[in-house]
């Protein structure tokens, strides 16, 4: 059974290099606790006004809130060939938390200066419709605006605004980053080349945990 946890500063790339280490290995379950956020979004829960205050805001969503989330998709079960989780754990008891209850393989620790995470972030959208990422950077698609699979019109995330990014960023430094000390300590973390294109992350990732032959 395959483990994984993917963190980095900001959202940006964990995603993809979850989805692609998912279809990597057959039978990985892609857990996104902001997936999750934005289901929730969606269908207008008793969670989503709360999530929405906190997140646009720029400020981490509350622990009790996430850690709640986290164990109630975990408890579905349906991850007998293992799970890879983006977006969890951002604070130190969120890793307590979770190691209470259980074990990892590795934690892939994407890493990216902050002048990268700000370029590429402000430069992302999300289509309306399928919910596929673009970047405006280097995942452009065809028809400005437009998105390939459904069409339907493509737009920026809510909460990526430069204040909230500056605000995500600074409790990226001061909350999340003690998590990775806790998981390097325990030798879990492996350091990933962030700023190339995401197959070179994705082959960096393959090779680091073993998987050589799935990058090719």
């Amino acid at each position: 059974m395959h483990k994984y946890i993917v963190m980095r500063a900001q959202n940006y790339g964990k995603g993809t290099q979850a989805r692609m280490l998912q279809k990597a290995i057959p039978g990985l379950v892609h857990i996104s606790v902001g997936d999750i956020f934005r289901w929730h979004m969606a269908n207008h829960t008793k969670l989503a006004a709360r999530i929405h205050r906190i997140t646009s805001a720029g400020n981490l969503v509350d622990d009790e809130i996430v850690e709640e989330i986290v164990k109630h998709r975990l408890g579905t079960h349906d991850w007998n060939y293992g799970f890879v989780l983006d977006g969890f754990p951002r604070s130190r008891h969120q890793a307590e938390f979770f190691l209470e209850s259980f074990d990892i393989d590795a934690v892939i620790h994407i890493v990216v200066s902050d002048e990268v995470v700000h370029k590429r972030v402000m430069s992302r959208r999300l289509c309306s419709g399928c919910g596929l990422d673009y970047n405006l950077i280097y995942h452009r698609p065809a028809e400005d605006g437009i998105c390939d699979v459904c069409g339907a019109p493509l737009e920026s995330r809510i909460d990526d605004t430069p204040e909230a990014l500056s605000t995500r960023l600074k409790e990226y430094h001061e909350k999340t980053e003690p998590v990775l000390n806790l998981f390097r300590r325990k030798e879990l973390v492996l350091d990933v080349d962030g700023e190339k294109d995401s197959e070179h992350i994705h082959a960096q990732i393959c090779e680091m945990l073993k998987l050589s032959s799935l990058a090719k």
